[in-house]
């Protein structure tokens, strides 16, 4: 199979977990701030660089596997557009402290989980 399809059938699962995710924390309690998408990302940054820190350090992982997992499953499931448009709404409605929570915390936490995710998979492979 072409490696595009693989992306693309990843792409499908990991969108469709970011759904189910952000509609379940939506429902548990509502909130204002948009936890679920600040979650997705962070949980991304961390799956991403553990599989990365894996797949490069072994060959346990084929390369369209990591591709399918990567760009498909990590990149439907990861939501950067969400992420500026929540902070958007929240600046139109003069929230600038959500807005400024939101975007440190996606940031930092992203980068922090990163870092994590590439630790974790270091130290998996030895």
């Amino acid at each position: 199979m072409p490696p595009v399809l693989w992306v693309c059938l990843g792409g499908a699962v990991g969108s469709g977990l970011r759904y189910l995710l952000c509609d379940w924390i939506a429902r548990t309690p509502p909130q204002a701030f948009p936890l679920g998408t600040l979650l997705v990302n962070v949980a991304g940054s961390f799956l991403l660089a553990l599989l990365m820190a894996v797949s490069l350090g072994t060959a346990a992982v084929p390369p369209t596997l990591r591709l399918a997992l990567g760009a498909g499953v990590l990149g439907g499931f990861t939501t950067y557009s969400t992420f500026g448009y929540e902070t958007f709404v929240s600046l139109q409605h003069g929230d600038w402290g959500t807005a400024a929570v939101n975007v440190a915390a996606t940031v930092v936490g992203g980068l922090g989980a990163c870092a994590l995710g590439w630790t974790a998979g270091r130290w998996l492979v030895g």
